[in-house]
């Protein structure tokens, strides 16, 4: 689908785009929920503290297919907005190349090296087999699963977003049969204990891969998995240099984020297994607000990308604006519904009454600030549609990585656990004043150029 830039129907064409999309990153997000829930209701704070543990090491290893992914979609959005389809399947099919090898080689030593990577963290003793067992299930799996990530982003950049909502509701709905079908043991299949949230995980995105080759097949979508696209399964050092050029920062800053992410819940583990459960439970919550924030700024992004294309980046000042206006009602929202509910939602994953209240506790202290990172996102998104990736990446990086972890350890010293959540916040505000900055006096005054 080419989207339509024409106004007044933009908020049309933003929400035509933009609903699917959350939707889709509700469904994902709801997978890897369903998997807590049964984990922390049918085995226990244990369990869900050991795939806490494992959360941002999981995100460090995919943040170089995010990259690509975010990379590759705004290439595939101007192409498309130019009517350039060979374009469009010979750029899918460099990243899709790259993503496999990187794929395997995660693969190889992250799960060769599961054990000493989740004790450098500092994980618990008494999570640690749990944790590693989990892990390395997920990291041998990294192949298939970037393969799934990516395809679900690079047709976002065609005006797709319906077609990754029914991929992610299929593996949505598969994992919520397997998980608790693995946990008791249900219809013969041996009980896996921990790991069945792993497994099913992998069986999930297996059945929907699957789905997706027969139904873009048959739809003859212009990411299909044919004869051109097979053809281009191959790495175009040219294309390549372009991808990485905008998928690069994009993964660097996100390889940053996990590291710094890490560095918190290397913190968070030196208050123990409690804290470490309240922290994986905190996290699954705000999800359900960051992932559409950052839905936001993707559609923001790939509208971007096809108006320039198209020849028409006199649309990007509007589109940047619808950006932050619904972000604002769609985050805004959000964030209050959570804090009205937030003890009802965190009962979801939680039985134990101390950790509850700890994580209720944690959760009132950071969520309005996902506010100000949904704007921040809005900016970054925009600038990015143009290429321009490298100074927006870099303020996220700072902002994170020079501000949120020197914060937090700072003021754990102070406040202990409350300490290290009240870092979030502050290290947005930092991000917003100076993505707004930049946008305003630098990036405006810019001449903005097609890239393929």
């Amino acid at each position: 689908m080419r989207l339509s830039l024409s106004l007044p129907p933009l908020w049309k064409t933003f929400l035509v785009f933009l609903g699917p999309m959350i939707l889709s990153n509700i469904l994902q997000a709801l997978s890897g929920t369903l998997n807590n829930i049964y984990l922390g209701q049918m085995l226990g704070v244990g369990a869900l503290a050991a795939v806490a543990a494992f959360f941002p090491i999981l995100f460090l290893f995919i943040s170089f297919t995010i990259g690509l992914g975010a990379g590759a979609s705004v290439m595939i959005g101007q192409a498309y907005g130019a009517q350039k389809l060979e374009t469009v399947k010979a750029v899918a099919g460099t990243t899709l190349t790259v993503a496999i090898l990187f794929g395997v080689v995660v693969a190889i030593f992250g799960g060769a090296f599961t054990g000493p990577i989740l004790q450098a963290v500092g994980t618990p003793a008494d999570i640690l087999p749990d944790a590693t067992r989990y892990a390395r299930i997920m990291l041998i799996a990294m192949p298939g699963l970037f393969v799934f990530l990516l395809m679900t982003s690079m047709m976002r950049g065609v005006g797709d977003t319906v077609t990754p909502l029914y991929a992610l509701t299929v593996s949505t709905v598969t994992g919520l049969l397997v998980t608790p079908a693995l946990i008791r043991g249900w219809f013969g299949l041996p009980q896996f204990g921990i790991a069945s949230g792993a497994y099913a995980s992998i069986v999930s995105f297996l059945v929907a891969l699957a789905w997706l080759f027969f139904h873009m097949r048959r739809r003859k979508h212009p990411l299909a998995p044919d004869a051109v696209l097979i053809r281009h399964l191959r790495i175009d050092g040219k294309l390549l240099l372009a991808v990485l050029r905008i998928g690069i920062p994009s993964g660097v800053q996100l390889v940053l984020v996990s590291l710094a992410e890490i560095a918190v819940l290397a913190l968070v583990n030196s208050f123990g297994s409690d804290a470490t459960a309240a922290y994986g439970t905190v996290n699954m919550v705000i999800n359900y607000v960051q992932f559409p924030a950052i839905s936001i700024a993707i559609t923001v992004s790939i509208l971007g990308a096809q108006a320039i294309g198209a020849g028409r980046a006199a649309a990007l000042g509007v589109i940047t604006r619808t950006g932050i206006l619904l972000s604002l009602i769609i985050t805004g929202g959000l964030v209050t519904l959570c804090y009205l509910f937030s003890r009802t939602l965190i009962g979801f994953f939680i039985t134990s009454e101390p950790v509850i209240e700890l994580a209720q506790t944690l959760l009132h202290i950071v969520l309005w600030g996902y506010i100000i990172f949904g704007m921040s996102s809005v900016l970054a998104g925009v600038m990015r549609a143009s290429g321009t990736v490298l100074v927006p990446t870099l303020i996220s990086i700072v902002a994170i990585v020079g501000i949120e972890v020197p914060v937090a350890y700072g003021l754990s010293g102070h406040f202990g656990i409350n300490g290290v959540w009240a870092a979030y916040p502050i290290a947005y505000i930092a991000m917003l004043a100076m993505q707004a900055s930049y946008y305003q006096f630098v990036w405006r005054r810019k001449s903005i150029q097609r890239m393929v």
